[in-house]
């Protein structure tokens, strides 16, 4: 990238990398990574599924012979030679059914992501960062106020959860689910198991997590952003409130790519205005590193109100 980005019109000394979801996890993991690292100036995380602990070993053996088993080429003297052959909708495909073989009742991690020791992850996040290697680097960093709403809203067995089921995922899905899930119960007095389950996985994959970096970069004198999407749709049906993923459409612009969309609702002058207010934000953090927006100042350690609120 650093030796392209000239010819779209960058810096190559001023390289900012971003995603979501998954893709934050890859942005941070790339400004972390003595490789990447030390040409990356800004990073951008969107939802990052920070709580995710990198994936077993033997966990991904086990899911790499599973997809190479649904895709014929388990036999196969040389698997990559051979994947390369396999047209994308196949991959796709086979990956759907490795995601239905593996699934289990609250879990969201994929069935493949990084293993510790891979190419720009040698070491955890948590051990990258009190090594220096995010220091001195810009950070914009942000989750959605339900994130987990995607994962769990249309889940027949999490909508109809009861309290001794929802407690049981909340334990498998994180260290110390069930003492969360008491916690939670009691600062939403008329949730329902599943909305408590909900707000569960919520904190502990991603809004912790991101925290979690925002104050270790904020308190070492780092230039640090944070925001929290509250947009609810207007219709909302299914419940899904700000839900992960909600943000993409604000985030690029590009309401009309989402047409339909239950996370985004109706499209109106309100919406497009909020559009417009997010995407100029952090296309001025890419370009400045600083976000262009009112009343977003830089974040300070376990400060909630220096969290600026998109809604």
């Amino acid at each position: 990238m650093r030796s392209n980005i000239a010819a779209f019109g960058g810096d190559p000394e001023l390289l900012t990398v971003g995603g979501q979801s998954a893709g934050a996890f890859s942005a941070l993991h790339l400004a972390l990574s003595p490789d990447t690292g030390p040409w990356i100036e800004r990073v951008i995380a969107q939802s990052g599924p920070f709580g995710l602990p990198p994936q077993d070993p033997a966990e991904a053996a086990d899911h790499a012979r599973r997809f190479l088993g649904i895709l014929g080429l388990d036999r196969s003297s040389d698997p990559l030679a051979a994947l390369r052959t396999v047209p994308a909708e196949h991959l796709l495909a086979a990956y759907r059914q490795l995601a239905r073989d593996v699934s289990r009742p609250g879990s969201v991690a994929p069935p493949m992501y990084p293993v510790l020791g891979s190419f720009g992850m040698p070491a955890t996040w948590q051990q990258a960062l009190a090594d220096g290697r995010l220091d001195g680097k810009q950070l914009l960093a942000g989750i959605t106020r339900d994130e987990m709403t995607a994962f769990f809203a249309f889940d027949p067995f999490i909508r109809s959860a009861t309290d001794e089921q929802a407690r049981s995922i909340a334990a498998a899905l994180v260290e110390g689910g069930a003492g969360r899930f008491a916690d939670a119960a009691a600062r939403t007095p008329g949730a329902t198991p599943g909305e408590v389950l909900t707000e569960v996985g919520t904190g502990a994959l991603f809004r912790d997590g991101t925290l979690a970096v925002a104050d270790h970069h904020a308190t070492a004198g780092h230039a640090t952003y944070v925001y929290r999407f509250d947009h609810t749709p207007a219709p909302d049906p299914a419940r899904l409130g700000a839900t992960h993923c909600v943000e993409l459409p604000f985030f690029f612009d590009t309401f009309d790519a989402y047409p339909d969309s239950p996370m985004l609702g109706e499209v109106t002058e309100a919406v497009r205005a909020l559009g417009r207010e997010f995407s100029r934000a952090v296309a001025a953090f890419a370009a400045t590193g600083r976000p262009a927006a009112d009343r977003w100042h830089p974040y300070e350690p376990a400060e909630p109100a220096t969290i600026r609120h998109f809604a």
